[in-house]
């Protein structure tokens, strides 16, 4: 419920902290861990890209506050089934060979309330017991939304450790190899100047670019490192140091009132402007289904994502419980896949400089947002062999045996290859039908 007296679309950003850092503990005297509130500032005019634009203010709100190096992603609707899901995503995330490259460990969805005979197949079973299974054994499974845990690195736009080049992107180096063209080295990463530069200069007024001349080549490129940081993550020094600090935490000499301060500032409606978030950095704008667009973002920078599939469900949600709401949760999805679709992030077309996305992983993602339109052709290949009927008039010439052979080689291929993954995944004949 709203707070007294707050307009939910037109109020300053809130935050309240229900267990600090300090004194909280159970019956059991363990450490409980931080429960924080978070409502960012709303106003008129300004675009607040709904869930996404959540998401980014909760980790620019957690990178200050606590700074995990690692984020659960949940849905409001969404609790915890097991207590030692997250443990078992560590494991992969954490592990000195495997977790290095990982961006996020997916948990498949799982839901209460669904009738015995699933009537609106809620369940989903064939995308989650089969098709992510399978993309997992490529590039990783499909980011969906929810039961998610992400590395926070990846969502900051960096690429994996394994890979030479820390970021991808426009502002990596190029401001460096202008800045210093008489050396023969190859320009240093804006990260390793920024961590070798003092941690007063991130506090700070912001330099004048009309006075640059006035420093000498070092002090010129630890302030080019400085602005490109601010143009990428926006204007909060306490966040851009946050973001170098890969194993997270935050400094021993921070204040908590002005962390709280701080936190504030970054959830306010103008602290997007003029960065990168939204585009290249944290949950990715411009369609509905932010979930699958930012997920293969973070694939095209070279990560991969891993499937985790514990015996007991790692998460439950609530599924739609009537044909009006499922129904208008397939025509989400499917408007979300033609917004990527339409947009420069398509499969069809996005990610190919790097080379860092598998051609199998692109085939499935490309898969992902053309199946909308497969309608089309389903409406044709229902319609017209009732109208050749009625008409008596046949579009299609009678088949050779030639033909009637190929075709029937081609039906007995795809009824085998159903049976092999029904075999594979044990999915049952009835979902497989669904």
């Amino acid at each position: 419920t709203p707070w007294p007296g707050n307009n939910s679309r037109d109020h300053p950003g809130m935050i309240q902290v229900f267990l600090g850092n300090t004194g909280a503990r159970d019956m059991e005297g363990n450490e409980l861990p931080r429960l924080v509130y978070v409502s960012r500032e709303k106003r008129p005019g300004y675009q607040h890209h709904k869930k996404a634009g959540a998401e980014n203010a909760l980790v620019r709100v957690s990178a200050i506050l606590t700074n995990a190096p690692y984020i659960l992603n949940l849905d409001c609707d969404h609790y915890v089934n097991n207590s030692k899901a997250v443990r078992e995503a560590m494991c992969i995330l954490m592990d000195p060979q495997v977790g290095r490259d990982v961006c996020y460990v997916q948990f498949p969805q799982r839901f209460d309330g669904i009738d015995k005979s699933d009537r609106y197949a809620n369940r989903n079973v064939v995308f989650f017991d089969v098709n992510m299974k399978g993309l997992d054994g490529i590039q990783g499974p499909v980011y969906v939304g929810t039961g998610c845990v992400f590395n926070r690195q990846a969502l900051y736009g960096y690429g994996p450790p394994s890979l030479p080049s820390l970021r991808k992107g426009k502002y990596s180096s190029s401001c460096f190899s202008c800045c210093c063209p008489s050396k023969k080295k190859p320009a240093q990463d804006p990260a390793e100047i920024y961590r070798d530069a003092k941690r007063e200069d991130l506090n700070a007024a912001i330099f004048n670019l009309k006075e640059i001349d006035n420093y000498d080549e070092h002090e010129r490129s630890m302030l080019i490192s400085q602005l490109s940081f601010e143009k990428t993550f926006g204007l909060s020094s306490v966040f851009i140091e946050s973001t170098l600090m890969e194993n997270g935490g935050v400094p021993e000499s921070a204040n908590s009132s002005t962390l709280i301060k701080e936190a504030i500032h970054v959830i306010g409606c103008g602290y997007e402007e003029k960065t990168e978030w939204g585009k290249e950095i944290g949950w990715i704008y411009g369609s509905v289904t932010e979930d699958i667009l930012s997920g293969f973002k973070m694939q095209c920078r070279g990560w991969r994502s891993i499937y985790c599939m514990p015996a007991r469900p790692a998460f439950k949600g609530s599924a739609p419980i009537n044909l009006s709401d499922r129904l208008h949760q397939v025509l989400r999805w499917a408007l979300g896949s033609v917004e990527i679709f339409f947009s420069r992030h398509c499969p069809l077309w996005y990610g190919f400089g790097g080379g860092r996305l598998k051609w199998l992983q692109r085939l499935a993602y490309i898969n992902t947002i053309v199946y909308p339109f497969t309608s089309l052709p389903l409406i044709a290949y229902c319609t017209i062999p009732a109208v050749c009927l009625l008409t008596g008039k046949f579009i299609i010439p009678t088949l050779s045996n030639l033909a009637s052979m190929l075709f029937l080689g081609l039906f007995i291929s795809i009824i085998l290859t159903a049976v092999l993954e029904l075999r594979w995944s044990g999915v049952s004949i009835e979902d497989l039908w669904r």
